[in-house]
């Protein structure tokens, strides 16, 4: 089973991948993009994440059984909310652009997990504004089959060990 874990920035995406890496060691784990590819804050980031994370479950050599943080639909929706807050006038067209390599990276994956911000706040210098946007943003591509293709979507919001138990449910059921 490919498993991507979405949600904004300080949803809890480490803390509930962590967990379940702990308890299914079967499933290698695919770390933040943002770790590996952050370029500083901006639609090029976003593009260069959104492409690294894409890659990555295009690979064919991809493990069957893997959880990642974040994939492509993720830097899509920031991507949309950097457009609907006017801080980038090239945005939407980056959402036309990589949506194609966003729905055929998202077609390998079988269960995608939304996670909710659920009440976590973050300081001004995480960007509340575009953390909410983005959420709102990630929900509504979510909702559209042709980007999601025929992956599972699991919302989590809660506790974290309520998240462990709700997604260690929809792997083993």
């Amino acid at each position: 089973m490919r498993i991507v874990v979405s949600g904004t920035h300080a949803t809890g995406k480490s803390t509930l991948i962590s967990d379940f890496a702990l308890a299914h060691p079967e499933f290698a784990v695919l770390p933040d993009p943002f770790d590996l590819v952050d370029d500083g804050p901006g639609s090029g980031s976003f593009v260069a994440q959104l492409r690294f994370s894409a890659e990555r479950l295009l690979d064919p050599t991809l493990p069957r059984a893997v959880i990642a943080e974040r994939g492509p639909l993720d830097f899509l929706a920031y991507l949309a909310a950097i457009d609907e807050l006017g801080r980038s006038g090239a945005a939407a067209e980056l959402v036309r652009r990589e949506a194609p390599l966003t729905a055929r990276a998202m077609a390998r994956v079988d269960l995608l997990v939304l996670l909710a911000p659920d009440g976590i706040a973050v300081p001004d210098d995480e960007d509340p504004e575009l953390r909410e946007v983005t959420a709102d943003a990630l929900l509504d591509l979510a909702d559209e089959p042709d980007l999601t293709g025929t992956a599972r979507i699991l919302e989590l919001s809660g506790d974290p060990a309520t998240r462990l138990a709700a997604l260690r449910s929809a792997v083993s059921g």
